[in-house]
């Protein structure tokens, strides 16, 4: 993307961003080439980078580097080498404190543009005509890799190696195995990543060819009514919270109700449930609701402590009292599916009215491609992000385990403060001390470096970023930037009049309604059980992992996120106002302050005072 000059109320250097007191030596936890480094500050200071907080939103553990390098390393091979998409290759990122700063890679030559093109055309336009039978094998791949992943061994280190090792013909010993394994879980990552990105692309490229034709054809069109035109299916990913809302039901038919009450634990009201036939029963059915659909995540996936619904029921059993509540209300919990689908059908037959027959055509065969390949943008991350990463995440919990058994880390969650490389070493001089009995070097050497890391990580997580950092772009071309993350033209140029501050935070429009109300400023995913009954969810960015609380809240409001960002797509599907992308509004707001969400012109008004810095 072209730049412009440095001036005064844009983004300071990233070359000039001040380390927080105590957190010296944070650079240590980052691959070398994540960092901003003298040796290319010539091209990395002329470039605008943002705060890609709706993935990243607190500073990033050292294992955790991981689901950077793969998602990108994918991305980038999808979008630059196998479809060519014509404007943009792929992104690059680099660490500032702990928090994850990204920047396109733009196409600016027309004829390389137009050299792309052709490979785009080609190959999207295969995948676009055999959508339906391509998109049932990638889900094959993908419950093929998650089946993979659950039956992948940690061998433990025996004292003695059985029998079969010693007589057995196809035999392995445990040193083999073991790093065997820790090489094949971080292979089985990165080929998750590598499915992830395989249709997503062209789901943001079918929805931005249809916008763009609109806004081609229909001048006036506000992007909310593009985005509200795909709007409205019943996609897999919302399939959890529909269970909970019909467990919830049975709960009140089987009169079992009365044991989920505001503030009791998943156990307690299991213990409750678990004293009567009516409860046995009710337990009996979730335990049928877990498979598969526990398996969404408590965040977005791409940190090891997002756990599963599984290994942490806090979020469901929350949405179960906040349903079963308003039932006893009297009040309504379904999603305004048939409501969305009126409205989007309205929209479509009004905007296609006022085309020319030449125009009709194509504007109903884009919309029609862009509802079929739409439900792909959100079920990815069910398969993805929460069943197949969570799990991950607990296997590389089980290499941990083990570290930790042979003192090389006081606790096995410890795991994460080190990177993949330094876990490979690790295991190394376990395995090579196992097999000699030699006297290893890891007990000592690994604790207080996993224990330094974490009070890194709690001082680095008191910092607030800036939204974006270097030169303020004269235009913004990625359509993934613009799509998924928000980042425009004019967001960016709005993020910089913005840095002096304000009472209205100016956003993306991203679902339609006028609320006002308290907020409720949410930084991390440990917040969310905090979330109370008609509050306004101010947070960096939302995933649908969190479509349990959307039952219970006003309006959304998100620093980071476009139309078809995952907060934008939940609103509209539960009839929610929000305004995205505001850049500032985790730092500008405070929880308990009123303020005014108008979804349908993109402005956040901050009611009773400035809010906290």
């Amino acid at each position: 993307m072209a730049t412009t000059a440095p001036k005064a109320g844009a983004f300071p250097s990233p070359y000039e961003i001040e380390t927080p007191p105590g957190c010296e030596g944070w650079e240590e936890m980052y691959p070398y080439y994540a960092l901003f480094d003298e040796r290319r500050r010539e091209t990395d200071e002329k470039r605008f980078w943002f705060w890609n907080s709706m993935h990243f939103p607190v500073p990033m553990p050292a294992f955790d580097v991981v689901c950077i390098d793969s998602p990108y390393q994918a991305v980038g091979s999808w979008q630059n080498r196998v479809f060519a998409v014509p404007p943009a290759m792929g992104i690059d990122y680099r660490c500032v404190n702990g928090y994850i700063y990204i920047s396109g890679n733009p196409v600016t030559d027309p004829a390389k543009i137009a050299e792309r093109a052709e490979f785009f055309q080609k190959r999207a336009g295969y995948y676009f005509q055999n959508w339906s039978e391509l998109y049932g094998k990638w889900r094959a791949k993908m419950e093929a890799l998650i089946r993979e992943l659950g039956e992948l061994e940690v061998p433990d280190l025996p004292e003695y190696e059985p029998d079969e090792v010693a007589f057995g013909e196809d035999r392995n010993t445990a040193f083999y195995e073991l790093l065997t394994a820790y090489g094949r879980a971080l292979r089985l990552g990165d080929l998750m990543w590598q499915h992830h990105f395989e249709f997503l692309l062209l789901g943001y490229g079918a929805y931005g060819t249809f916008a763009e034709f609109c806004k081609s054809n229909l001048p006036d069109i506000p992007d909310q009514h593009i985005a509200q035109m795909v709007a409205g299916i019943d996609v897999l990913l919302f399939r959890p919270d529909a269970e909970l809302r019909r467990l919830a039901r049975l709960a009140i038919g089987s009169g079992v109700d009365s044991a989920f009450v505001q503030g009791r634990t998943p156990q307690e009201i299991d213990a409750e449930l678990s004293q009567t036939d009516a409860g046995r029963a009710w337990l009996e059915e979730l335990e049928k609701v877990k498979d598969p659909w526990f398996n969404m995540a408590t965040g977005d996936g791409l940190y090891h402590y997002y756990r599963s619904w599984l290994d942490d029921p806090s979020i469901p059993y929350a949405s179960l009292i906040g349903h079963i509540s308003a039932l006893q209300g009297g009040e309504q919990i379904e999603r305004p599916t048939e409501e969305l689908a009126r409205e989007r059908e309205r929209l479509a037959d009004e905007y296609g009215a006022l085309l020319d027959e030449q125009s009709r055509a194509p504007f109903n065969d884009l919309l029609a491609l862009s509802r079929t390949v739409f439900p792909y943008v959100e079920e990815h991350k069910f398969f993805c992000d929460y069943w197949f990463l969570t799990r991950w995440w607990n296997k590389i919990r089980e290499f941990g385990a083990l570290l930790a058994r042979h003192g090389f880390l006081e606790d096995g969650e410890d795991v994460f403060q080190l990177s993949r490389y330094e876990v490979a070493s690790a295991l190394d001089e376990l395995v090579l001390t196992w097999a000699t009995g030699g006297v290893p070097l890891g007990p000592k050497h690994w604790p207080p470096i996993a224990a330094r890391r974490k009070e890194l990580l709690a001082k680095l997580n008191e910092w607030t970023p800036p939204p974006a950092l270097g030169v303020t772009p004269e235009a913004v071309t990625d359509p993934m930037t613009i799509m998924l993350w928000g980042v425009t033209t004019e967001r960016v140029h709005e993020w910089a009049r913005q840095q002096e501050g304000g009472s209205v935070l100016a956003g993306a429009a991203a679902s339609p309604g006028v609320v006002e109300g308290a907020a409720r400023v949410v930084k991390s995913v440990d917040q969310i059980g905090d979330v109370r009954d008609g509050e306004i969810l101010v947070c960096g960015s939302t995933s649908p992992a969190w479509a349990p609380i959307f039952s219970k809240i006003k309006a959304t409001v998100t620093d980071v996120g476009g139309v078809m960002s995952h907060a934008a797509i939940v609103c509209r599907e539960y009839g929610l106002p929000a305004v995205v992308g505001t850049g500032r509004a985790t730092a500008a707001i405070r929880t308990g302050q009123t303020i005014k969400v108008n979804g349908s012109d993109g402005t956040v008004t901050l009611l009773d005072g400035q809010g906290s810095s």
